[in-house]
């Protein structure tokens, strides 16, 4: 459930953007339209504090209102793009990950860390559906059980990966690695060796196999990705086939890295 920020102990800290910005992430797929009072309860607010922030939103054009429930409206795409449009290495990597996805016929990824989730920030899907979820850009997932979490999360520093370890949900499959000092390990692993694989523990008969990408100076900013089903990709085809392919798209897209 989102909720409101608590104000840290900083005088500049404005509670009134947190308590928006609490409303904005309150709606998803589960949440696309939301009454007052549901508005209210997701975000930790109380009705007065949510009627005011979504008739602040509402009169900015960022959600709708049809008499009864709120939905996002289009502008709040302004936002993402945004975001996008700073990240140089997105573009670049866009048409090499959809040249790499037609050419082993598997879906790529990319995605950002953020928190104890992977939010995508590029999609190409394979011709094939592999997850019972559609993933598109702005998709999150749990970081700490996919591949383009999991190589990204190594590069935290060790209280902020604990801090985060406190955010994880529970494991989505029994085979998922839930021990929090295996999981650790793990982190710590495929830090070393420069790449994450995810062997059905997000979802059944998912694996995956990411790389990070990084700046110059070795700053992770974010993770690309392939995904194929068990029954077409082996354990070591995700090694010998897919990670050399990964890594070129990396290496190509250096260059726009500061």
């Amino acid at each position: 459930m989102s909720s409101a920020a608590a104000p840290p102990p900083d005088k500049e800290f404005m509670a009134t953007l947190a308590k928006g910005l609490a409303v904005l992430g309150a709606f998803g797929s589960e949440r696309p339209a939301m009454t007052l009072s549901e508005a209210a309860a997701t975000a930790g607010l109380s009705r007065a504090a949510a009627r005011r922030v979504l008739r602040t939103l509402a009169g900015l054009g960022y959600v709708t209102h049809d008499g009864r429930r709120f939905a996002l409206a289009p502008r709040i795409l302004e936002l993402g793009f945004a975001y996008l449009s700073t990240q140089s290495w997105v573009d670049r990597a866009e048409p090499l990950m959809k040249e790499l996805s037609h050419d082993v016929q598997e879906s790529c990824s990319a995605a950002i860390l953020q928190d104890a989730e992977v939010v995508y920030v590029a999609r190409m899907p394979a011709p094939h559906r592999i997850m019972s979820v559609t993933l598109a850009v702005g998709t999150r997932l749990p970081a700490f059980y996919t591949a383009l979490g999991r190589v990204q999360l190594g590069f935290l520093a060790p209280d902020e990966l604990t801090r985060r370890l406190g955010l994880r949900g529970p494991p989505p499959t029994e085979g998922a690695v839930a021990d929090r000092k295996a999981l650790i390990a793990r982190i710590a692993a495929d830090r070393a060796q420069g790449y994450a694989i995810v062997d059905e523990e997000l979802e059944r008969g998912l694996r995956s196999i990411a790389v990070p990408v990084l700046t110059r100076t070795g700053v992770n900013v974010g993770a690309i990705n392939l995904s194929g089903h068990a029954s077409r990709v082996s354990l070591s085809d995700l090694r010998s086939h897919f990670l050399p392919k990964l890594k070129a798209v990396v290496e190509a897209i250096a260059p726009t890295l500061a």
